[in-house]
């Protein structure tokens, strides 16, 4: 099958299915947003917004060479109606990003569905180009929501430089994971043996949308330049299940391949937080234990639990039964460019340069929080986490 027939025919089914994918997109906010459902689009208006946007990234599919999306003015006008929603209901610049990358997600999975179900096998090549499409379209969206939404920012909030430095920050992480997977992606193809108009378009395609996450994270960084501590888009209350859960779900498939079981404990309290930063805590802790869980375990887990409260701070236990770390090691894992496992031989396809544990040690400080940790080699790393439950502005 042709890229153009796989295309036309997703493009179809997604025409058809557009209100249910769109249903799909409202049930993953629900756990995201700071309002209740009747909030996340409260006027029919609206709501219509979300199967537009559907339909526009499925014309974008079949006629990704005539700009559908960028050059449609009405449609961009929606999205940025979403951005100016979302500020309206003081969402962080992290809840408007992760939405739509939750669009993304709902509409990649419908096409893995879909071509099970209609039995269809494309060339590899033709997938990446199509989902490198999808996410190209969703991107567009998102930036015009993105730049509504600062936008109102910098009109109404004046002297912002601390906030906006955190917001920096926090916005260029969401963009590193995929631009580094698209990095992947571009070598890989440029290395498997494909013919030479193949690997072109494929590479260009995906460097394309490369470009356009880069331009994202430029144009952001560019108004780093506002504060007010009073309206703080990046600090919101969130609860801790829904923080852990997410990031347990972006590492799934890294989970899966080590055969390693994240179990989230139910209770888990709700904070006042910088979100952005508490994930990115998360996923680094998670990461880490799944690389370095035991293999020689039958049975692989982290468990992310409560410990003892106070009226004015709680505690958060990462645990694993990984292979431990070493004791000499302990008093400097949160330093630098520090690996506890860099000289066994077994370890070396473990990836890293040794920033995750002094990134969350930052991450953990700039919260007002602290992490502590033990360990025992060959049973398991304990790592527990302070934070207060309401932030001081």
């Amino acid at each position: 099958m042709i890229l153009a027939d796989f295309a036309d025919l997703i493009a179809e089914r997604m025409r058809a299915e557009h209100r249910m994918l769109a249903g799909r997109w409202f049930e993953r906010l629900l756990d995201l947003l700071p309002v209740d459902a009747r909030h996340i689009f409260p006027t029919e208006s609206l709501l219509d917004h979300v199967p537009s946007l559907i339909l526009e990234i499925s014309t974008y599919l079949r006629e990704p060479e005539d700009g559908a999306i960028s050059s449609n003015t009405a449609i961009l006008d929606k999205a940025r109606e979403l951005g100016a929603l979302r500020h309206q209901q003081k969402a962080s610049l992290h809840q408007v990003l992760r939405e739509y990358q939750l669009l993304g997600g709902v509409l990649v999975n419908f096409v893995v569905e879909e071509s099970a179900r209609l039995g269809v096998t494309p060339a590899p090549t033709e997938c990446v180009l199509l989902v490198s499409r999808l996410h190209q379209a969703v991107n567009v969206l998102s930036q015009s929501t993105v730049e509504a939404f600062v936008t109102l920012y910098t009109q109404t909030i004046a002297d912002q430089s601390e906030r906006l430095e955190q917001f920096t920050r926090m916005a260029a992480h969401e963009w590193r994971q995929p631009l580094s997977a698209l990095r992947f992606g571009v070598g890989l193809l440029g290395e498997a043996k494909l013919d030479a108009e193949r690997t072109r378009r494929t590479v260009d395609a995906l460097q394309r949308n490369i470009t356009h996450l880069v331009e994202l994270t430029q144009k952001l960084e560019t108004i780093a330049r506002m504060n007010d501590r009073a309206d703080n888009p990046v600090v919101q209350e969130v609860s801790v299940t829904t923080v852990v859960s997410e990031a347990a779900r972006q590492l799934r498939e890294m989970a899966d391949a080590r055969d390693v079981h994240i179990r989230v404990a139910e209770g888990l309290p709700s904070l006042t937080v910088d979100v952005g930063r508490l994930e990115l805590v998360f996923v680094n802790l998670l990461s880490n234990a799944i690389k370095y869980s035991d293999p020689a375990k039958p049975e692989r887990q982290v468990d992310v639990t409560a410990g003892d409260a106070d009226a004015a701070s709680c505690r958060i236990m990462v645990a694993d039964n990984g292979i431990g770390i070493p004791t000499d090691c302990l008093q400097t894992i949160f330093e630098r460019f520090t690996r506890a496992h860099a000289e066994r031989p077994d370890l070396r396809q473990v990836s890293g340069i040794g920033l995750g544990l002094s990134i969350v040690e930052d991450c953990m400080r700039a919260m007002g929080g602290r992490i502590e940790v033990t360990s025992k080699e060959g049973v398991g790393t304990t790592f527990v986490l302070t934070l207060p439950l309401e932030r001081s502005l």
